[in-house]
C-alpha cells in the first residue's frame, strides 16, 4: 500500500500542505556540503537543480534511502525544471545496493493501442497531439519506492507539492528555459497560460517566483491516491479528453493498461571496473558497453586524452555501435537482440577493422542498409545514500518541454516521444533518419531510447554515477565521461567538464563541443587530416551530474555538469 492506512484523505491534505519537510534551502542559507561541487563521507544528491537536489538531500537526511531521494528529485524537478523534468513523460531507473544484483527499472513510454506502423510515413510534420505517448514515468517511481522505498510515498512527493504551491525562485538557467519555450510556441496556449511570466513582463527574469498551483493539486492527487491517481482516476480522464480535443491517440484503456518492468541491466567490464547500463529499449548500454569493449583493445593511454589518435579511436568506435544500433536495436520485447553485441570477441573483431591512419566511411559500415537519396530534451540525476545504495536516473519528455501540451486543469507537459519510433519504414539517410525494421512504430511497443543511466562499480560497490540528456548525443556524453575517468584517471570535475565529442554513424561527421574546441587549438586540423568531417558549430553536449565514490574512504564527491546548471548536495 503506498498510502499509509492511519493517515485520512484530508488529514492527508492537511499534512502535505504544511509540509513537515521545509521547503527547499533556495529560500535560505546554502547547506553544508554544496554546491556546484560538493564533497561528503555520508550521501549525495546531483541535479541539474538546485531545489530538486536539496529536496533529495532533505529525504536522505530524514532517514530516506537512495530510492526515496530518486522519487522525490524526480517529482522536484517535475516542478522546478519543466524542459524535462516531469510526469507526463517516461525514462529509466538503474539501482546498484550492495551485494544485491542491480536492478534495472524500465519506464519508457509505449505506442498508444491505436498507433500503426505507417503512421508518420508520409514524411509531413505530425501532430504534436499523435507524438505523445503513453507515459511512463508516475507508475515506474511508484514501482522503484514499492520494491526498494523506506519512507512513505506522500512524504516524498510533498516536498514537490509545496514547491508549485509557494513557487521555484528562477536563476538564469530556469528564465532561459522559459523564455526559450514561450518563444517557440505560440500555437500552444495553455503553455503559454501556465509558464506566462510575471504580470506587466514579456520575460523571465532571474529572481521571479513561478508558481503553478494545478500541478499542486495534480501531485497532491499521486500522493494520496498513489499512481492510480495518474492512471485510472481523475488525471487519466484529463488526459483522454486533451487527447480528445486535439486528435491524439491515448485512451483511457491505454493508460490503464500501462506497466513499468523491471529488468536486467546490460553489464560489461573496462580496465577491471564493472559497467551497469540499461537494456533495451534503451541503446545506451549495449552501444556503450560495445564502445568500451573496442577502445579497451588499443593502448589508449600512450598518447594524450584529446590527441587526434585517441579522438580518432574513440569515434571509429562510436561509428561502428551506432551502426550496430540503426541494424538491430529496438524494443526486445518486439525484436530479437543479437546477445554477441557486448561481448569482448565481438569487439575484438570490430577493432580489427579500425585503421589509424584514416577514418572508416560510413556507408562501408552496414552497406545492407540501403540508404535513401538525400532531398534534445533530457535531464539526469544521481543519488548514492550513506548505505552505498546508488541511483541512477534519466527521464524525459523528449524535446524541450515536450509536445508542449499542457493538460488543461492538471498544469502538466505531455511527451512527444512517438518522434523516437523510426518514421518512414525502409528509409534511411546520410542526414541521420533510420528506417530499419527494429525500431518501427506498433502498438504498445517501446519506442528506442538513447538514454544512458550508467553506474560503474568495483568489488562490488559502486565508484561512478553517470548519465546524460542530449537525444543520441548521450550515449557518447556517457562514452567520454567514463574513459576520461576510469582509463585517464581525471579528477571528476575534469572529467565531466572535458570536451566532449560525437558521431552517430550518420551523419559521417565528428561534433566536436564549441564552447570547449579552443583548448585543443590543433585538434580539428589534426582529425581532418585522418579523413574526418569535423563540425563545431554545437555550443554544447550533454548535461553530466555525475557522483565518484571512493570505497575505501567512502568519500563521495558529487560534480553538478556546468553546461547548464546544477546542484550538489552532501549530508
Amino acid at each position: 500500500m503506498l498510502v499509509p492506512k492511519p493517515l485520512v484523505a484530508g488529514a492527508i491534505v492537511l499534512w502535505i500542505t504544511a509540509s513537515a519537510l521545509p521547503l527547499p534551502a533556495q529560500e535560505s542559507a546554502v547547506a553544508p556540503r554544496a554546491g556546484p561541487t560538493a564533497i561528503s563521507t555520508r550521501d549525495m544528491v546531483v541535479s541539474v537543480s538546485r531545489p530538486a537536489s536539496e529536496i533529495g538531500s532533505q529525504v536522505l537526511n530524514q532517514g530516506g534511502n537512495a530510492v526515496d531521494a530518486a522519487v522525490a528529485t524526480a517529482f522536484g524537478l517535475a516542478v522546478a525544471w519543466p524542459e524535462a523534468g516531469n510526469i507526463g513523460g517516461g525514462g529509466f531507473m538503474l539501482i546498484v545496493r550492495a551485494g544485491e544484483e542491480p536492478v534495472f527499472i524500465d519506464y519508457r513510454e509505449t505506442a498508444p493501442a491505436a498507433a500503426t506502423r505507417e503512421m508518420f510515413a508520409d514524411g509531413k510534420p505530425p501532430s504534436q497531439y499523435k507524438l505523445v505517448g503513453v507515459p511512463g514515468t508516475v507508475r515506474g517511481l511508484a514501482l522503484a519506492h514499492e520494491k526498494f522505498g523506506r519512507l512513505p510515498w506522500d512524504k516524498l512527493i510533498a516536498p514537490a507539492i509545496a514547491l508549485a504551491e509557494h513557487g521555484v525562485i528562477v536563476n538564469d538557467a530556469l528564465a532561459g528555459s522559459l523564455n526559450g519555450a514561450l518563444a517557440k510556441s505560440p500555437d500552444f496556449p495553455e503553455l503559454r497560460r501556465v509558464y506566462a511570466p510575471p504580470e506587466g513582463r514579456d520575460k523571465w527574469q532571474a529572481g521571479d517566483k513561478l508558481v503553478q498551483p494545478q500541478l499542486a493539486v495534480t501531485l497532491r492527487l499521486i500522493a494520496i491516491e498513489g499512481p492510480d491517481a495518474f492512471y485510472l482516476g481523475r488525471i487519466a480522464e484529463q488526459i483522454v479528453v486533451e487527447m480528445q480535443r486535439g486528435g491524439g491517440l491515448i485512451t483511457k484503456e491505454d493508460l490503464a493498461g500501462y506497466q513499468p518492468l523491471e529488468r536486467r541491466p546490460i553489464h560489461g567490464t573496462y580496465r577491471g571496473y564493472d559497467i551497469y547500463a540499461p537494456s533495451p529499449p534503451s541503446s545506451g548500454g549495449i552501444c556503450l558497453v560495445e564502445m568500451l569493449n573496442i577502445v579497451e583493445g588499443f593502448d589508449l593511454r600512450k598518447h594524450p586524452r584529446w590527441s587526434s589518435r585517441t579522438v580518432h579511436v574513440m569515434t571509429e568506435a562510436m561509428k561502428r555501435a551506432y551502426a550496430d544500433r540503426a541494424r538491430y536495436l529496438g524494443d526486445s520485447d518486439f525484436v530479437r537482440i543479437p546477445p554477441q553485441l557486448t561481448t569482448k570477441e565481438y569487439a575484438s573483431d570490430l577493432a580489427k577493422t579500425i585503421s589509424l591512419a584514416k577514418t572508416t566511411p560510413s556507408e562501408q559500415l552496414a552497406p545492407e542498409i540501403k540508404l535513401a537519396k538525400e532531398s534534445e530534451q533530457t535531464t539526469h540525476f544521481s543519488v548514492i545514500d550513506r548505505g552505498g545504495m546508488a541511483v541512477s536516473n534519466t527521464y524525459t519528455l523528449e524535446q524541450s518541454f515536450g509536445a508542449k501540451i499542457v493538460v488543461r486543469g492538471a498544469g502538466f507537459l505531455l511527451n512527444n516521444e512517438m518522434g523516437d519510433f523510426n518514421p518512414q519504414p525502409g528509409i534511411t539517410t546520410r542526414d541521420g533518419q533510420i528506417g530499419t525494421a527494429a525500431n518501427e512504430v506498433r502498438p504498445k511497443k517501446r519506442m528506442l531510447s538513447s538514454m544512458c543511466p550508467t553506474i560503474v562499480c568495483r568489488d562490488g560497490e559502486p565508484v561512478l554515477v553517470t548519465g546524460s540528456p542530449g537525444g543520441r548525443t548521450i550515449i557518447n556524453t556517457v562514452f567520454n565521461v567514463l574513459v576520461n575517468r576510469l582509463e585517464y584517471e581525471q579528477p571528476l570535475e575534469e572529467a565531466v567538464d572535458g570536451l566532449r565529442h560525437h558521431h552517430q554513424w550518420f551523419p559521417d561527421r565528428i561534433s566536436l563541443e564549441g564552447s570547449r574546441i579552443k583548448r585543443h587549438p590543433n585538434l580539428v586540423r589534426e582529425l581532418e587530416a585522418l579523413g574526418h568531417t569535423v563540425t563545431t558549430r554545437y555550443a554544447r553536449q550533454g548535461d553530466a551530474h555525475s557522483i565518484a565514490r571512493d570505497p575505501r574512504t567512502k568519500r563521495l564527491e558529487g560534480v553538478a555538469d556546468p553546461r547548464i546548471d546544477g546542484w550538489a548536495v552532501g549530508n
